[in-house]
């Protein structure tokens, strides 16, 4: 039964990225609640079957106090059925961190998952070309997959950058390393075509810190991909219409003197919210009620978010949340740290940026860096990091032999 979880387990981190471009509509909802829900009904009775649970982290502990918190902020919240709402979908979300840290036992595991979600990664990226390819609207700027938000979109595609450029260093297949290195052109392009503002700029971010940790283990191939550079930028300027090129060049300017599209008006109402409840909040899922915004807007910040649903309570579990992070992820060694801090940097700018504490995409990252963390602490020689898989284990490897 644990087997079967661990597949569904995987089919979940698969359908993240692309989630919302395959809606049953209700009492379904979308194709990654089905596989979640599906995953969790096989999880249980292989956790019942084993007849043990592995010892919860600090990671579970404080998100299980952020799920308990947002509980009681329903007693005084002023939209009650918004945070009925919010609280199952905190469930559905929180219930990733309970799943990978039981099903997921080592780095091949690890691997399998990071695996899925690129995998996941690719499809939203080909949805998102198919939009572009199949668009009939002249005038068109931003493309994106059927159903998803052009930001989310470019925040889901740039998650994947660093979980494809550690891949290689597991697969030993010439296919598997292919796709995972050829996710960056092709993501990159459909973050292009998004024209997120903030997720090119969260883009530069990814791709650099994928080109250090290529610069610390993989000289050659860092140097054969800035020499592919200039003919893939020549590619996108020939393949990027040029009003989307021209709306991400604004990014100076929004940065200097602009608004960030209306995100500073949106903070502004957010902050007087949260004056008016620091310490406990105006209830989960509350913030549009209590900032006096149009129902269609969001915080554009996690932080700001958590502050006026939740107050300083929930804003320090959020903080602690973040904090256990960083101690997992210090844990880990080698092209492991490298990539996972990569994707714990791509996800805090995100959220300063966006509302990102209800996304599937956040837990993941989190719970993947827990596993990460405690991995190395069971095994720290292992954790370093293995270019070869063996059938039965993992075993060491100079990271400048393949140089």
């Amino acid at each position: 039964m644990r087997r079967v979880a661990w597949g569904l387990l995987l089919l979940f981190a698969f359908t993240i990225p692309w989630e919302y471009s395959l809606d049953f509509g209700a009492p379904l909802g979308n194709v990654s609640r089905i596989a979640g829900a599906a995953a969790l009904f096989a999880f249980i009775p292989a956790v019942l079957q084993a007849g043990r649970v592995r010892r919860p982290g600090a990671l579970h502990g404080l998100a299980l106090a952020l799920y308990l918190w947002t509980c009681c902020t329903c007693l005084w919240s002023i939209d009650a059925t918004a945070s009925l709402e919010r609280l199952r979908t905190y469930a559905q979300v929180m219930m990733i961190v309970a799943l990978v840290w039981e099903l997921a036992e080592g780095q091949e595991d690890l691997r399998d998952l990071l695996r899925a979600y690129v995998g996941g990664a690719w499809v939203l990226a080909l949805l998102t070309l198919a939009d572009f390819v199949s668009s009939a609207d002249a005038g068109q700027i931003r493309f994106v997959a059927a159903g998803q938000d052009p930001n989310d979109a470019a925040r889901f595609l740039n998650l994947g950058f660093p979980f494809a450029a550690l891949l290689p260093y597991w697969e030993e297949r010439g296919w598997a390393r292919t796709l995972a290195l050829g996710y960056f052109p092709i993501g990159l392009l459909a973050v292009m075509l998004t024209a997120s503002r903030s997720g090119a700029l969260v883009a530069a971010i990814a791709i650099a810190g994928c080109g250090l940790r290529f610069l610390r283990f993989h000289r050659v191939r860092l140097l054969k991909a800035l020499m592919a550079l200039p003919p893939l930028a020549f590619a996108l300027w020939l393949t990027v219409p040029g009003a989307t090129i021209a709306r991400i060049a604004t990014i100076p300017q929004q940065l200097t003197s602009g608004d960030l599209n209306q995100r500073l008006n949106i903070w502004a109402f957010g902050w007087r919210a949260f004056a008016g409840a620091p310490f406990a909040g105006w209830g989960a899922g509350a913030f549009v009620e209590a900032a006096h915004l149009a129902r269609i807007d969001t915080a554009h910040n996690t932080a700001l978010s958590l502050g006026v649903e939740g107050g300083l309570v929930a804003v320090g579990l959020g903080c602690g949340i973040l904090l256990s992070s960083v101690v997992s992820w210090a844990r880990t060694q080698g092209p492991v740290r490298l990539a996972l801090g990569t994707a714990l940097m791509v996800w805090t700018v995100s959220s300063a940026v966006a509302t990102v504490e209800t996304n599937r995409s956040t837990w993941f990252v989190l719970a993947v860096v827990a596993v990460a963390g405690r991995i190395a602490s069971e095994s720290p020689a292992v954790s370093k990091v293995s270019d070869c898989r063996t059938e039965r284990g993992w075993r060491m490897a100079d990271p400048g032999s393949h140089a």
